[in-house]
């Protein structure tokens, strides 16, 4: 089965995001052509965010790669690209030219700072975005400098899934009216609307204004520590049956420090449980803790790299890992009716040039999106 089946995507190849979204839409069945400009001097190499795709060369300045593009448009439900704002109206691959010869367009840009505003013409990254938006603000603990994991919170989560929710939401609009529509996905905005559920815990006090006095940054029972070995583990016990389970499994229900009539959610004592939990959890290697919570419902997770992810009896029943040609990756997600989708091939920049210029040329340019 695959759900986006039809779905053609004309991807003006970038970084990150926009790339990311083509793959996730490839990944559900849709065809994606990713149009790529020729790198002098490198050969063409698999790259996991190619797979599901056909990739072809074009210079967009040149006459040939605009006339490309503009033939592919013909056909096609969506296009991305993530220039800076205004690069693809200089083109003359802007949102007019391309929707006046297909009105159902639905034209993705994916930008950092968004199309308008003081930030949009300037240059940034993942960070950059997360910071600004509000999101990097609470990655760490109090005492530390904030952190995201890489590219997941502004370029993925803020971007990229940001960007393929207008898209698809487009295309049901197109469907039923006919007309296409621009969508303009800013990873600012999205990492700023990700922030929803913890300004709702701020209105109840979960989350602070001040880092140190957050539930994420300071409560004992949500928390991250280390083991003996310098591996880590995650301890999430915030609804107070899991928090009684917490102290059970660890023989703290009668403890001084931990035992009532003293709150849960005193934060007077939390320093003071922390020590006690990090003196504990430090006397034990990861494996020891693993052995103690999982299958529990105390809230517990052990830090895994992507490799010891891969390997975990969980990940693997659900085969949310594979290697493939070498490379370890991710499957497709979500799933649909129970079924595990197939792992699209990866395939080569450009691998895909001569037989998508011939179609085109020879007027068959429906036959350019078959895989």
């Amino acid at each position: 089965m695959k759900v986006l089946d039809g779905i053609k995507v004309l991807e003006i190849g970038g970084l990150g995001p926009g790339p990311f979204c083509a793959m996730h839409l490839a990944d559900l069945g849709a065809e994606v052509i990713s149009i790529v400009r020729e790198e002098k001097g490198s050969a063409p190499t698999g790259n996991l965010l190619n797979r599901g795709k056909r990739s072809v060369f074009a210079d967009l300045k040149s006459a040939e790669g605009k006339a490309l593009v503009l033939a592919l448009v013909r056909d096609a439900d969506v296009l991305i690209e993530g220039m800076r704002p205004g690069v693809m109206e200089r083109l003359g691959l802007g949102p007019a030219e391309c929707q006046a010869l297909n009105p159902k367009l639905v034209y993705g840009r994916m930008t950092g700072w968004g199309q308008t505003g003081p930030l949009a013409p300037r240059a940034g990254h993942d960070n950059n975005y997360a910071a600004v938006s509000g999101a990097l603000w609470g990655c760490s603990p109090a005492d530390a400098r904030p952190v995201s994991s890489f590219a997941m919170v502004g370029d993925i989560g803020g971007g990229a899934l940001y960007l393929m929710t207008g898209l698809l939401a487009g295309v049901i609009q197109a469907r039923s009216s006919g007309k296409g529509s621009v969508v303009d996905a800013a990873i600012v905005d999205g990492a700023a609307h990700m922030l929803n559920l913890a300004l709702s815990a701020r209105q109840r006090g979960i989350v602070a204004d001040v880092r140190g006095e957050s539930i994420h940054d300071s409560a004992p029972f949500y928390d991250t520590y280390v083991c003996a070995d310098g591996q880590h583990i995650t301890i999430g016990s915030i609804e107070p049956q899991f928090y009684a389970l917490l102290l059970q499994s660890l023989d703290l229900a009668d403890d001084p420090d931990f035992a009532a009539p003293q709150s849960q959610w005193d934060k007077a004592f939390w320093p003071r449980r922390r020590a006690r939990l990090q003196a504990l959890f430090i006397t034990e290697p990861r494996a020891h803790w693993q052995q103690v919570f999982e299958g529990s419902d105390v809230c517990f997770g052990a830090v895994l790299s992507p490799l010891e992810a891969a390997a975990h009896p969980h990940m693997q029943a659900r085969g949310v890992y594979h290697q493939q040609g070498g490379v370890l990756q991710a499957t497709p997600a979500p799933r649909f009716d129970g079924q595990a989708y197939d792992t699209p091939e990866m395939c080569a920049a450009g691998a895909h040039t001569e037989a998508v210029l011939a179609q085109v040329s020879a007027g068959d340019g429906s036959a350019a999106w078959r895989r």
